[in-house]
């Protein structure tokens, strides 16, 4: 009997078990009104479940108004945005994948245009919610860029209600039928503004050394675990160095914390901070390019991680879980290139059973052919890049 690919065995996390291990990353859209979701967000995840994803992650939703990167992210800072999520949910579940939500707040790097308009800051925008003024707050009154708004510094208790906010969030997730919760804790946002020595310049108990810049991140921690059931799994978004000063060694560190205050799984990130990004700085970039930071995190604080960035090809995934170095891989880009990518690896892969996880109107068809004799490839059949290489050029 052929060993099954290691891409296709099933993870238990708390309570639940996904079918296999390809995970939909979280990735921002920019189709909301108003924080809500619409028909395209229905179309857009619903796609990569019925595709064959073990776990579907929906993109950045904010946990207040003032984080919103672009007026068209989504929300859930009020229970008005509950049952158009939960109109998504029931439908990923159909398809037989668990759902997860990654809650965010953009801070410092909120309020900028439409990317493919420019992504420029805004100097001025009616806020998110009902018009309001769009305020920028962030650890220090420190702007992102020279082209960005200096934000306001967060007061202590504006620290606490934004904890708070968290949890509520976190609730309302809960309430929506989200299976997999991810705190956003990456790519210059606010947890990370918190944590960075650049972006946090305060001198009270959130700023200064290493357990101060970490409290805030922990805080909000504690908050989602206490209003997410035990029993459902909760995700950590790190940028694990960044282009301005953060190291892999302080990433370390703040994962043992996180694995003791309940997190699961760490999602393997990096860079955001400044407008300069990663490449720039002169770091590789390649196949599987953040990998080694999730199998370090691994090994050093004893947690499940899941690796992403430019993991393409079948052979590639399997080979970064078989070397033991991610528990999980998120693909990202390429799954918008081809929204049946777990398809394409089970049979690259040689599953026994590669339409199994298709819906009826989908597999029964595929299946068909393949019983009739089709001797040839499918049609984005390539041999990929080969065990041990994933970081090549």
């Amino acid at each position: 009997m052929t060993e099954t690919p290691r891409l296709f065995t099933p993870m238990t996390i708390r309570g639940l078990t996904l079918r296999n291990r390809i995970v939909l990353s979280p990735m921002l859209t920019y189709a909301a009104e108003a924080g809500h979701v619409t028909d395209w967000h229905l179309m857009h995840l619903g796609k990569f479940a019925a595709g064959g994803c073990g776990l579907v992650f929906m993109e950045s939703t904010k946990v207040d108004p003032r984080g919103c990167t672009t007026p068209r992210d989504c929300g859930l800072w009020k229970d008005d945005f509950i049952p158009g999520l939960a109109r998504i949910t029931r439908f990923v579940h159909a398809q037989g994948a668990p759902i997860g939500l990654q809650l965010g707040h953009s801070g410092r790097k909120a309020r900028n245009s439409l990317p493919w308009e420019g992504r420029a800051p805004l100097a001025s925008h009616p806020g998110v919610d009902h018009g309001e003024e769009w305020e920028l707050v962030a650890p220090s009154a420190v702007a992102s860029s020279p082209a960005a708004a200096v934000p306001r510094a967060l007061t202590i208790p504006e620290i606490q209600d934004m904890v708070v906010a968290w949890g509520a969030a976190a609730d309302r997730a809960d309430r929506a039928g989200f299976d997999v919760l991810e705190v956003h804790g990456a790519h210059g946002y606010l947890l990370h503004q918190f944590l960075s020595a650049s972006a946090n310049q305060r001198t009270d108990r959130y700023g200064g050394g290493l357990e101060n810049r970490q409290r805030f991140a922990v805080e909000v921690v504690e908050e989602v675990r206490r209003h997410w059931p035990a029993e459902k799994p909760l995700f950590f978004r790190v940028s694990a160095i960044d282009e301005d000063g953060g190291t892999i060694e302080e990433t370390v560190s703040l994962c043992r914390v996180l694995r003791e205050k309940g997190v699961d799984v760490i999602d393997c990130s990096t860079g955001g901070m400044t407008p300069r990004s990663i490449v720039d700085s002169g770091k590789v970039h390649g196949y599987g390019y953040q990998v080694p930071h999730a199998e370090r995190i691994r090994a050093e604080a004893a947690i499940a991680t899941m690796a992403v960035g430019l993991i393409i090809h079948a052979d590639q995934a399997e080979a970064i879980l078989r070397q033991g170095r991610a528990d999980l891989v998120a693909i990202g880009r390429e799954m918008l290139h081809n929204p049946n990518w777990a398809l394409d690896a089970a049979d690259k892969l040689g599953l026994a059973a590669p339409y199994a996880t298709l819906p009826d109107a989908y597999g029964y068809w595929l299946e068909k052919r393949a019983k009739a004799g089709f001797g040839g490839r499918p049609s984005t059949w390539q041999s990929g890049i080969g065990p041990g290489t994933e970081e090549a050029r």
